[in-house]
């Protein structure tokens, strides 16, 4: 958690483009983990479970690139709790895709949830700009609940997190890099420092943060990987207060909470239940 809670000023940080930091820390994270895999001779996916893997890997792309984006318009906090709200978007398209029911706490937090984002909504204290950066925010979102869903069964038959996560990270990366050529944006060339906090965000985040999570998954109850997104907004905006000096507008702070109680409501609800609905990733 003190490593996805990181993400965001790392980035800051950074001072390259957004689809870029997203394209880097995929792409060098697949370059470190391959050769791990190949060592250990890990059995990589073939067939539908290939298929899943490289259909993750472009959610997860979507997810990084527009969620990295809401940071050139948005405040940290604002934007880091708003893509916190992952499960919420999890459990309305398992219920509208695959009719699994959600407990009556967990649609109790789901509204809680919703008004807390309102709340964030009407925050401009960072610039008119914040309210694009807040539906990037929310966007990502999306992205990354449409990812737990493509790829809750790609780890079924004994495949590792390492082949998992080189096939899912190469698969974000080569869209994101097709979305960056497109679009016109500088994709290398950066100076040391650049590279210094790319290989930052790639160590920390992406390897310390989001792959430890897949390979927790198999050892650990997916409601308390779950519950541990509740921790990242706070590390976030504590980060960002203590190296940007950053402080959120009290909008940010109360809708903030807010978020995180419904946050909490819902996957209490889902761990109560014993249902998978509400598992979810850390970005």
């Amino acid at each position: 958690m003190l490593a996805v809670g990181s993400a965001a000023v790392l980035i800051r940080l950074s001072g390259a483009p957004a689809l870029a930091v997203a394209f880097w820390r995929c792409a060098l994270g697949a370059g470190l983990l391959l050769p791990v895999a190949l060592v250990r001779r890990e059995r990589f996916p073939r067939g539908r479970e290939l298929r899943i893997g490289v259909a993750s890997g472009v959610a997860l792309g979507a997810h990084f690139g527009l969620w990295i984006s809401s940071l050139d318009y948005t405040s940290v906090a604002a934007s880091v709790v708003l893509v916190s709200t992952q499960p919420v978007f999890v459990a309305i398209l398992a219920y509208l895709l695959f009719r699994e029911r959600t407990p009556a706490l967990s649609l109790a937090g789901i509204l809680v949830a919703i008004v807390g984002t309102v709340l964030i909504a009407g925050d401009r204290s960072v610039g008119e700009a914040a309210l694009l950066g807040n539906a990037l925010a929310l966007a990502g979102a999306l992205a990354v609940a449409v990812y737990v869903l493509i790829g809750r069964s790609s780890r079924t038959g004994g495949l590792g997190a390492l082949p998992y996560s080189v096939v899912v990270y190469s698969s974000a990366a080569l869209v994101l890099l097709a979305a960056g050529l497109a679009g016109g944006v500088r994709m290398w060339g950066y100076p040391a420092e650049t590279w210094l906090w790319l290989w930052a965000i790639t160590l920390g985040p992406q390897l310390m943060g989001h792959t430890v999570f897949n390979w927790a998954l198999r050892y650990v109850e997916a409601s308390i990987v779950s519950g541990s997104i509740l921790a990242e907004p706070v590390i976030a905006a504590l980060l960002a207060w203590l190296v940007l000096a950053e402080r959120p507008g009290w909008p940010t702070l109360v809708g903030g909470a807010v978020v995180l109680f419904g946050l909490a409501l819902l996957l209490w609800g889902y761990r109560r239940a014993g249902s998978p609905g509400g598992s979810s990733h850390s970005p």
